[in-house]
């Protein structure tokens, strides 16, 4: 047990990620923090106020998590950004011009 967990504080980085910023923030929270919870003891939300947890998705390492589990030691928090485009109408559409451009996939 690392010194931090005797006084009942463990560490944690809050990761949010924008096209040209990337934010990491090293945070002591109590033990038995939730993910919700660390993310507000980390002051993130005031930094970038178009962070809605109700909307972003949350995850622990990269493995998508629930606001409400408990973080460990050494957790890595990422705020994931919403989409802009859904990857499968990407390639949709992206397979359609391809039929109409007779790209690739030819006659064998």
């Amino acid at each position: 047990m690392s010194e931090q967990e005797n006084n009942g504080m463990i560490q944690v980085e809050v990761i949010y990620a924008l096209p040209h910023e990337q934010k990491l923030l090293k945070v002591e929270v109590p033990q038995e923090t939730t993910l919700e919870e660390a993310i507000k003891i980390s002051g993130i939300l005031n930094k970038y106020p178009d962070i809605d947890l109700s909307i972003n998705k949350v995850g622990i390492f990269s493995k998508l998590s629930k606001l409400d589990v408990v973080v460990r030691d050494k957790d890595r928090i990422e705020i994931f950004r919403p989409l802009i485009a859904d990857p499968k109408e990407v390639r949709r559409k992206r397979a359609e011009e391809g039929k109409v451009m007779k790209k690739g996939g030819g006659d064998a």
